[in-house]
């Protein structure tokens, strides 16, 4: 069983910075692409950042700057580093990955359960 476990939300003053992180466990072969998505409220969810695992990286327009996605593959981890927060940027953040499970052999898109980021002063 993969599972993808978000951390390091929480409430944060505009202009200051957050660190998210997720985590993937379980019987992992291989990890493709891992992404943040975000969805605030009465809105679709959105693309914040995407990584591939050779570490060719993609932004959202409205974070390009701001944000920056990394990942350490050895521990089947992805950050995103969010600085220069503002209140727009309050959602639910949530980890998405194309995995690879050593049962099946076949990968799959997997998603976390999402973590609430709230900047307000």
């Amino acid at each position: 069983q993969v599972q993808l476990v978000e951390s390091g939300g929480g409430l944060v003053q505009p202009g200051g910075s957050l660190r998210l992180s997720c985590a993937a466990s379980g019987s992992i072969f291989s990890i493709n692409a891992m992404n943040w998505y975000r969805q605030a409220p009465g809105k679709q969810r959105e693309l914040v950042a995407g990584i591939t695992i050779g570490g060719s990286t993609n932004y959202a327009d409205s974070v390009k700057g701001r944000f920056t996605i990394s990942r350490d593959n050895a521990k089947n981890t992805v950050y995103l580093q969010m600085n220069s927060l503002k209140p727009e940027d309050t959602a639910v953040y949530f980890c998405n990955a194309d995995i690879t499970d050593s049962v099946r052999l076949t990968p799959y898109n997997y998603w976390g359960q999402g973590t609430q980021v709230t900047v307000s002063s």
